[in-house]
């Protein structure tokens, strides 16, 4: 077995000669060593500097000795719950149990358990009274103050108080750990390390809280939901590190949860050092007989080129988790790190993908946000591209070309997913031609998520007709260049603001464009974002203005079934949709029409067989309700019959 990786044993242990570990890392995912995974991340970092770091992957939460298996670390415990939200990996967003964890070996379900970051802690915390914990990863962060849960449909502590542990590393961690790390090495008490940006911490003591916004109580957010939306919007207002205030959440026993601001954005030498560590770049061998783990496909053979996100969609945690500000790596560092690719005996010539959270950014929105930060009460994009915004996509056409030239690379893809808007505010349309002439493989991925108008705004998206100019530049560049490739756009039901009609619009669009999803995304409530806090409050947090949430599973299965209204088990729901919403004319042999009459089939009265169909519950808004945006217009393209597979999240 190679030593090469991280201490997962003592057998490791002694190998390297170590007797004892700085710090003990204990992760809810598979050991992976590579840059796509966080914990390879911090644990080579903190490597680089110094620390002796081993890895607990998956312990058994049932048994304390699964903590122990590398003894007492003399710094402290590292706990994240993995690249994923526990909860989001182990349920659809109908909170039905997942069959595979892509994150474990053999992709096996039931590894680790629901809430992984609390109870990984509690088990530490049985065994070692006064070790320090450190949590981090996307659950932490997200989790940080108090928070509604979608699973238990409760507004639930700062997980920092649920856990024990003592502080949270939020956001990208690299900066904030490697301090902690050294106040800890320094024979600093876990208790006074509270002055590190992009850090969490729990105290009694006011005196020591300085220039901070004090959110409402906990006990006041769990029952006013108007406070709540007022909570949130305070924090969504305070994640840019240059601008955001310390917070302060107050609980009934005197405890303060004490919010630091985010950590300063790497520098793009420092983004490069980060992704020049000595990962393996593989998951460890110990997985091989179990087939190894199914996450590491989906990275082995792309490329990440950046971190953060403009965009600022209110249903994507995102930007209060890695922050609005784009940082990037140098085109050196990306080549050297494909070079390395090349070289895997599994490579066939295709780089899977070159990008970020948004491929297509490669710099900040604007000068102002290396110095000033990001405009806490303005977007970017959003409703209109913000006349500072600088759309330049230059650089990242040099990389594209760049990486194309490598020897043995035969083809470069991006999957990752582009902002259609932000190519339009190009003016130099370079890019377009480009990614249409060499980097989609029959099929662009694209987010236009809704048509109507209206719900785009709750959405944080593009209006539709910014999506259809879209459409008919990417076409117009496919008839110059001789291809045939597709935009398979993806379309979410049921988010806040969504009502019936509205997803009649939607399943009118797709009958027009010919495209047959084989799988419907409704919109899942993840902690920390806008959106939902939208569908916990019925309120947008910007305006505290009242918001139509559909929540009976009812309604949210009639708008899934208008999104795939040609599958024939959708029938019945997609007729009493039709029939709710007053759109009968929908149902007939017209070439409008979204389904065909079963009388004339003497089906007619038959009980209904579609899921939910007794449709109690089911609120709904009248054409006098709504406002805002008419129709969206379809076009006339010609008909095609694509296949979208567009998986659950």
């Amino acid at each position: 077995m190679s030593t090469d990786f991280l201490p997962v044993s003592r057998k490791d242990m002694e190998e390297r000669g170590i007797e004892q570990l700085d710090f003990v890392y204990v992760i809810g995912d598979a050991y992976v060593d590579h840059p796509s995974f966080g914990h390879a991340i911090i644990s080579r970092l903190l490597e680089a500097h110094g620390f002796r770091v081993g890895i607990i992957s998956q312990p058994d939460w049932k048994d304390d000795e699964s903590i122990s298996i590398l003894g007492v670390p003399r710094l402290g415990f590292l706990v994240s719950a993995g690249n994923m939200d526990s909860m989001v990996n182990h349920y659809s967003v109908s909170k039905k149990r997942r069959a595979k964890d892509s994150f474990t070996p053999g992709g096996v379900m039931g590894k680790r358990p629901d809430y992984a970051t609390v109870v990984y802690c509690n088990l530490i915390r049985h065994t070692y009274k006064k070790i320090p914990i450190i949590i981090g990863g996307i659950e932490a962060s997200l989790r940080r103050m108090a928070h509604y849960d979608y699973w238990s449909n409760k507004v639930k502590r700062s997980i920092l108080l649920d856990s024990g542990a003592d502080i949270i590393s939020y956001g990208m961690g690299e900066r904030s750990i490697i301090e902690i790390a050294d106040a800890l090495a320094s024979g600093m008490d876990v208790k006074d390390i509270t002055f590190i940006d992009g850090t969490v911490f729990k105290t009694k003591d006011r005196d020591i809280i300085y220039d901070a916004i004090e959110l409402p109580d906990y006990d006041v957010i769990k029952e006013d939901k108007r406070e709540f939306a007022r909570s949130f919007y305070i924090q969504d207002c305070n994640t840019d590190p240059f601008c955001a205030k310390r917070l302060v959440e107050p609980y009934d026993n005197s405890t303060l949860v004490v919010q630091n601001p985010p950590q300063k954005p790497l520098s793009q030498d420092e983004m490069d050092e980060v992704y020049a560590l000595p990962y393996m770049r593989t998951y460890h061998p110990s997985y091989e007989e179990a087939g190894g783990v199914p996450a590491i496909s989906e990275v082995k053979f792309s490329l990440i080129s950046n971190r953060g996100c403009f965009g600022g969609c209110n249903f994507c945690a995102l930007t209060f988790h890695q922050g609005r500000i784009i940082q990037t790596r140098s085109h050196e560092s990306i080549i050297e790190e494909a070079k390395l690719i090349t070289q895997d005996k599994d490579f066939k010539g295709y780089i899977h993908d070159v990008g970020g959270p948004t491929a297509n950014f490669r710099q900040p929105a604007c000068k102002k946000q290396l110095t000033k930060g990001a405009c806490p009460n303005r977007n970017c994009l959003f409703p209109e591209p913000c006349k500072n915004m600088v759309a330049d996509h230059r650089d990242y056409v040099k990389l594209l070309r760049e990486l194309k030239d490598i020897p043995g690379v035969k083809k470069v893809f991006i999957r990752s997913g582009i902002r259609f808007d932000y190519v339009l505010a190009d003016k130099d349309q370079t890019f377009l031609s480009e990614l249409v002439k060499d980097h989609v493989s029959g099929q662009l991925r694209v987010a236009p998520e809704h048509v109507s108008n209206r719900v785009l705004s709750y959405m944080g998206k593009p209006r539709h007709e910014v999506y259809q100019e879209f459409i008919r530049r990417f076409d117009a560049c496919n008839k110059k260049t001789g291809k045939q490739q597709y935009a398979l756009p993806y379309f979410m039901s049921s988010h806040p603001g969504c009502d019936l009609e509205d997803a009649v619009e939607l399943a009118e669009y797709i009958r027009d464009m010919g495209f047959i999803p084989e799988q419907a995304q409704d919109f899942y409530p993840t902690p920390s974002t806008l959106s939902t806090c939208m569908y916990y409050t019925g309120l947008d947090p910007r305006t505290m203005d009242p918001v139509y949430v559909p929540k009976s599973p009812h309604e949210k299965a009639m708008q899934r079934a208008l999104i795939q209204y040609r599958n024939p088990e959708n029938y019945e729901l997609v007729c009493e949709a039709l029939r709710r919403t007053h759109r009968e004319d929908l149902i007939g042999f017209g070439p409008k029409c979204l389904v065909r009459p079963r009388k004339m089939a003497g089906e007619a009265g038959k009980p209904s067989r579609g899921k939910g169909s007794n449709g109690k519950g089911f609120g709904q808004k009248t054409a006098n309700d709504r406002s805002g945006q008419g129709k969206a217009k379809t076009g006339g393209r010609p008909k095609k019959t694509l296949r979208n597979v567009h998986k659950k999240k």
